[in-house]
């Protein structure tokens, strides 16, 4: 396998997996109530609204601009995304996700083969754009599961698997994970 063809099914991997975090957590999210969107486990715990407004801001700091500007822009607050002392609307929460989610996408989606080789900064500290992508792929992933956790607790016991459903792993074999991100015949295939 040439660099070139490396680099490319690394970005190709990338961009699966950052859309495979956003199909779960949209996923879970739609299966809980407005009201459940707030609920906290527990006093210190994180709703599933304030881990989807710390994606959101995260993400768009760290996209916006990605190979140009710090990760860390002036104008993110941080602290200010783990708190939610008004309740947002859905479609406001909604709103910010997708505002983030499309500025991660389209960044991704834009680098090439090349740009693997540059550098970007987060925080003033230097990492290769492999780095940057699996150290926020890493980020997001752990977030997603939380969403996934809380929402699986408050959506019990109507839940509908995200994934393959206990008890059914025979069913699901062969699977098309690579290409597609989801297992045949799960909730998510669209055949």
């Amino acid at each position: 396998m040439t660099m070139n063809n490396l680099a490319t099914a690394y970005l190709d991997e990338a961009r699966r997996s950052f859309r495979g975090h956003k199909r779960l957590a949209e996923g879970a999210i739609a299966q809980v109530s407005d009201d459940q969107l707030f609920h906290q486990l527990d006093p210190e715990a994180n709703s599933i609204a304030i881990v989807m407004k710390h994606i959101a801001g995260n993400q768009r700091s760290r996209f916006t601009d990605f190979l140009t500007t710090d990760g860390e822009k002036p104008d993110r607050d941080r602290d200010d995304e783990f708190e939610m002392p008004e309740h947002a609307s859905r479609e406001e929460m909604l709103r910010w996700w997708a505002e983030g989610w499309a500025i991660t996408l389209a960044s991704i989606e834009a680098l090439t083969p090349e740009d693997l080789d540059r550098r970007v900064s987060i925080r003033g500290e230097a990492f290769l754009v492999p780095e940057a992508l699996s150290r926020s792929a890493t980020h997001t992933a752990y977030h997603v599961g939380q969403i996934v956790y809380v929402a699986r607790h408050l959506a019990s016991p109507n839940w509908k698997s995200l994934s393959i459903p206990k008890g059914q792993s025979a069913k699901f074999a062969t699977g098309a994970f690579k290409t597609k991100g989801i297992a045949p015949g799960s909730p998510d295939d669209p055949r």
